[in-house]
Formats: C-alpha cells, sequence, structure tokens
C-alpha cells in the first residue's frame, strides 16, 4: 500500500514538474522603456510588424539578426503563448499569435535595442 501512495506521488510529482517546463519560458524584465517580456536567458522579446498572426516572416538572414524564440518539442501552448512552425519546419513561441523574436544587439536582460528599429520592431510587452 505505500509503494502505490509512493508511486502516484511519484507520478504526479513527474506530470507538475513536466507541465512547468513545458510552458512557454518567459518572463518579466525591467528595461528602460519600462516592462517588456524576456526569455528565461533575461533577453527581450520582439515582435515584428510584416508578421500574420500564427505565421513568421523573419527567415534566413532576417532570423540571423532576430533570432526566433524556439520551442523545444516538450513545449506546450498555454494561456497567450502559442506556438507556431515557422517555414523550415522548426517550432516557434507566440504571444497572442504573433511570433517572438531576440536581437542580436541586445548583451544582457533589459537591454532594449532592437525596440523601434526601422519602426517594424517592438519589444513584447507583458
Amino acid at each position: 500500500m505505500k509503494t502505490l501512495s509512493f508511486l502516484a506521488a511519484l507520478a504526479a510529482a513527474s506530470a507538475f514538474a513536466t507541465a512547468a517546463f513545458a510552458a512557454a519560458p518567459v518572463k518579466t524584465v525591467e528595461s528602460a522603456k519600462g516592462k517588456v517580456l524576456a526569455g528565461e536567458n533575461g533577453k527581450t522579446l520582439y515582435t515584428f510588424k510584416n508578421d500574420k498572426a500564427g505565421e513568421s516572416n523573419c527567415n534566413d538572414d532576417c532570423a540571423k539578426a532576430w533570432p526566433p524564440f524556439m520551442a523545444d518539442g516538450k513545449a506546450k501552448a498555454e494561456g497567450a503563448y502559442s506556438i507556431i512552425t515557422r517555414k523550415d519546419g522548426m517550432k516557434q513561441w507566440a504571444k497572442d499569435g504573433m511570433p517572438l523574436y531576440f536581437f542580436v544587439k541586445d548583451a544582457k536582460s533589459g537591454d532594449v535595442a532592437g525596440d523601434g528599429f526601422k519602426g517594424l520592431w517592438n519589444a513584447a510587452r507583458p
């Protein structure tokens, strides 16, 4: 009986841990422009005005300067966060349907060098 209880508790804890790591790895950080969304690394996330809901239009050279916020195979959509499929078949996180990206010129947590870039990029907000 104790073994059965232990196994049930272990299974529940395992399911909880998997769910916790499968959700969007996003946090809110302070920047010079107020609160912005960031990846686990603390770097600001951005949206691209040339994207459509559920579709990334930042590929090839664009994706070198604006690396997509990739989702792994265990990722699960939750709340405002969804997962889109890029043209190369890879998975990318999106907020409110809009794909999320990093900017290569952001060096540390809270940097927002890409906000307003060419009038096409905006820091993602909580």
